[in-house]
């Protein structure tokens, strides 16, 4: 599904957007699944590059991160950060590696497995027909959650809920964390000015696509929960979307009260 009002009679460039593709991979102590997601991505899309943000793990993933790269060293590569920073830190930290680095695709792609490397090419083609960012969704006809315990899946399809309503946006999947992006949408949208966290940095960075005027696109994939190590969602990260999105669609608001809007 589309947002509609986004750019549109582009000129695309020559050739496939996605030919020069990162896909994003932060970690932290996910060392039980590092091997099996990047060996994944590099069997499903062989073509594609890998970035491991590293924000320090303690259970030796960076090391696994380095042994990777050293295998790979074209295709696969590490940023090591010496604090545990948050998910959105790490994503701003690697889509400034990759933008100074002219890659014309970026990924975000978790490390646990529950983005399933196999579905890239349904984001990938979305991007190469048009779209500026696309969205693996777990709500659009199509796609599917696979062994999430029930109040994972309220809490999940409540947030969505909470954030479509507020900020007057349909998109079934706003918190999801497997997406695409045009190297335009994230050089024209002020990423110095995003400070969320968790899933509410999703919905922050989708937010800001629309207001400039970019096409969201939602494909389906199938989330399945991770087999190893443990989520990395808290109360405050949850507490803090919560709060943005309510400022974020109040501002919204007054802003179309005033006749401001983008």
């Amino acid at each position: 599904m589309s947002v509609p009002g986004g750019v549109t009679g582009r000129e695309e460039p020559a050739g496939r957007p996605s030919a020069r593709t990162l896909v994003i991979i932060p970690t932290y102590n996910e060392r039980d699944n590092l091997l099996s997601i990047v060996s994944r991505v590099n069997d499903a899309s062989p073509d594609v590059h890998v970035l491991i943000v590293d924000d320090g793990s303690p259970d030796g993933t960076g090391e696994l991160a380095d042994e990777l790269a050293l295998g790979d060293p074209d295709r696969i590569h590490v940023m090591h950060r010496t604090s545990k920073d948050g998910l959105g830190a790490a994503y701003l930290a690697g889509f400034a590696w990759g933008l100074n680095r002219e890659y014309t695709v970026l990924v975000e792609m978790d490390a646990d497995g529950s983005h399933a490397p196999e579905d890239l090419h349904r984001l990938l083609a979305e991007i190469d027909a048009g779209a500026d960012v696309v969205i693996g969704s777990r709500y659009v006809e199509g796609g599917d959650v696979r062994n999430w315990p029930r109040r994972r899946m309220v809490l999940s399809r409540t947030a969505n809920a909470y954030s479509r309503i507020l900020l007057g946006v349909d998109i079934h999947d706003i918190t999801a964390g497997y997406r695409a992006y045009r190297r335009e949408v994230l050089e024209k949208i002020d990423l110095a000015a995003v400070d969320s966290k968790g899933y509410g940095f999703q919905v922050d960075l989708t937010w800001r696509s629309i207001n400039a005027g970019f096409t969201v696109v939602e494909v389906p994939i199938t989330f399945t929960e991770r087999e190893h190590g443990v989520s990395k969602m808290d109360g405050s990260t949850i507490r803090e979307a919560i709060i943005k999105v309510a400022q974020w669609g109040m501002r919204a608001r007054i802003d179309r009260a005033r006749g401001n809007t983008p």
